[in-house]
This record gives structure tokens, sequence and C-alpha cells, in this order.
């Protein structure tokens, strides 16, 4: 996968996922040698370095991570960062989360609050301090625009749930890494993810797991005049997108909403303000690395600002269905088996993920499988996304 520049890597064991017959999915590592716990600021930054490299990585074997101590380590991956999760406290995730928070619990570990309780089912007596809850969430699939039949999903026909980045979109900039801590997942038996798109793709995998592809190979598959207009153009974001888009319903295959007609008007959102909208770059730069990534969360994109080069006047592009359709073969051209990776986690492994690289979606599997526990925390990133090219500062 490359070496890892700038760090000392002598007590991370790094080895690249093997890799599955026909796939072509080029990321993704496993790291041994390592407790979370009694982390020196050495192994930080090759571990920081490793995520950079890798997009992907598994660290096995934390089953004693405290979850004051996965906290603590998101913050010093980024110590200049606000100290707080990217999507804010649970209180304000709640009031602001939008498609992110309804009809869903979340719940912020106690004594380690940023730390968020990630999951389905009964989730034992007392888990860290949570006493006899069950987690209830809706299915995943309810979300698309094209329903699943019950009985088909009982059986173990799923889907992608919505390909995405861990990212606020607003007021805080998205989170350089999420980790994700496997306490309890079920393994058996396999579901079927379908695309259930007409495109006729499916892929068998593990419950409980979460699926990434890479955003540098979306940009890699572009041709040179498609990488002319991403390396030169920008995305807005609507002002608390996921309560703009709350109402909106998703493709089938994960990737995108339908375009229904159902955004809100900017002035149903309540209070916002305007110096805290997002305009980032589409294509970013790796700082490790220098790979670029498109990176477009097409779900929340209000404005599109086209150009092929720096001296060319943008082409606003604000009707958002035309913005979908813009992104979809840019985007679609990923969203198959071969470039799609669900990193296999036993209880006590910690996936963490580069979300200025990679997209990334849960996958739903029946009750009857068991329960998931999860620990999830990030942290809103201390800088922006960089482009190839600077984007213009605008005013309002």
């Amino acid at each position: 996968m490359g070496s890892i520049a700038g760090a000392n890597v002598s007590s991370l064991e790094i080895t690249t996922l093997p890799k599955e017959s026909g796939k072509k999915a080029n990321f993704g590592a496993v790291i041994d040698g390592i407790d979370l716990n009694n982390i020196s600021n050495d192994e930080v930054q090759a571990l920081k370095d490793a995520i950079w490299v890798n997009k992907v990585v598994v660290v096995r074997g934390q089953k004693d991570l405290l979850p004051a101590k996965q906290w603590e380590l998101v913050t010093r991956f980024d110590p200049e960062a606000p100290q707080v999760h990217s999507h804010g406290s649970v209180q304000s995730f709640n009031k602001f989360g939008g498609l992110l928070s309804k009809s869903r619990d979340v719940i912020g570990i106690p004594g380690a609050e940023n730390v968020r309780l990630i999951g389905k089912g009964y989730q034992g007596s007392d888990h860290y301090g949570i006493k006899n809850k069950t987690v209830n969430k809706p299915l995943s699939h309810d979300w698309h625009a094209t329903e699943l039949p019950q009985e088909d999903f009982e059986c173990g026909h799923t889907r992608f749930q919505r390909w995405h980045i861990d990212a606020p979109l607003y007021e805080r900039d998205p989170a350089w890494f999420t980790t994700l801590r496997c306490i309890k997942r079920p393994t058996y038996p396999k579901v079927t993810v379908h695309w259930d798109d007409g495109s006729g793709q499916t892929m068998e995998v593990e419950p409980g797991l979460t699926a990434f592809f890479s955003n540098v190979q979306t940009y890699e598959l572009m041709t040179t005049d498609e990488r002319n207009v991403v390396d030169h153009s920008w995305v807005e974001y609507a002002p608390h997108p996921y309560q703009w888009m709350g109402s909106c319903r998703g493709n089938s295959n994960g990737l995108g909403v339908v375009s229904e007609g159902r955004e809100k008007a900017l002035e149903d959102l309540g209070e916002w303000d305007p110096t805290k909208v997002k305009r980032y770059p589409m294509v970013w730069v790796n700082p490790v690395t220098g790979e670029k990534s498109f990176m477009v969360h097409g779900i929340c994109a209000r404005r599109l600002f086209l150009r092929a080069s720096e001296k060319d006047e943008p082409k606003i592009v604000d009707d958002v269905a035309e913005i979908r359709r813009w992104l979809k073969p840019l985007q679609e051209r990923i969203l198959k088996p071969e470039y799609i990776i669900l990193p296999s986690l036993e209880e006590g492994d910690i996936v963490m993920w580069a979300n200025w690289q990679c997209f990334h979606t849960a996958i739903d599997y029946p009750d009857s499988y068991g329960p998931r526990t999860m620990h999830q925390a990030n942290i809103g990133a201390s800088s922006a996304p960089v482009g190839p090219v600077s984007i213009p500062v605008m005013s309002w």
C-alpha cells in the first residue's frame, strides 16, 4: 500500500488486507501490536499516518479499550480540533440531526459522552453504565424510495443503507477519521446485499459490518476532461443539511437521493448563520500521500460551481435534480462489488477510516440474528479539506 512517511512505525505491525479474487479495491490494512489504552505519541502519529495511507485500518485486539481512552485517542489525532464529536453534543445532534437522528436512539457513553453507542437490540443489563437498554431503530432500508418487502428482508435480502462521509457539513469541518469499536455483532448467517436498481448486482456478506469504497479510485476512474472539471470546481452544502433533506428518500443502491421535491425551503430551517455554511472543493488532497479523492456528498449538495480552469467563470447549478443527474455517472462507476470492501471485525477490534478519502455505509440484517453493539467516535477537524487549486472566497 505504500510506505508511511515521517513516522516511527516500529511498534505497529501493518498488514495489507488480502485481495479477494476479482477484487479491484486497492486499500485497507490490519494493525497488530498496539494497546490503545496505553499508546505513545509516536504510536499515535504512526497510526494516524497508517490511516491516511491505507484509508481503512482494523486495529486488532482492543477488547479492554475504555470509552474514555477511545475519545482521548480521537483528540490526540487532531489536538487542535474543537473538543466535541463532529456532530456536536447528543442534545444538539438530536435537535439538528434531521435524517441522521430521526427515529433512532443516539446515546453517549456515560463519562465519555462523545463516544456514541451505535447498534441494535438489547445491550445488556449494564453497558458501561447504560442499564437494560434496547436500541430501537428503523430498518436501514426504510429510507429508500422503493420498498424492500419484509419477507425478503427476513430471508437475508438486504441493501446498502446510505453511502456517506461522517461530516456535519455545517459549522464544523469533516472529521479526518472515524473510529468504530466492535463490542458485539452477529457473524452468521450471511446476508445478500442487492443493489435493486436494475443492475442485478449483489454481494454476500457477514452481518453487522460496514462497507467502504475509496474515492481515490472514484477519481482515478474519471476521464481526463472529467478530472479537469472536478479539480477546479466546488460544492456548496445546505444550511443544517440533514434537516434540509431530512424528508428526502434514498436510491435503492444507497448512493444519493431521489429527486421528489422533498427538500425544505431555507426559511423553514429556523435560524442559521451564512458564515457557517460550508463550501468545499470537489477534490480533496490527502495531506500525507498527495492522492486526490472525489469527495462530493451529494445528498446534502445545494449548489455546484463548475469550471474547467481557474480562469473560467463558474457555471452555477442550483437545481438539486440536475446536481444529482450530474453526480450519478461519476459516482456510480465505483459502486460495483469489485471496488467495495467489508473488513471483518472480531469482538474487540476497532475499525478506523479516513473520511477525507472514503464513503461508507451500514448494512442492516434481520433482528433474529442478534444484537449489535459498537462504540463510534470522531471529532470535527481542525482544518478544512484542501483541493488541488484554491476556490474563490465568496460572500453571501
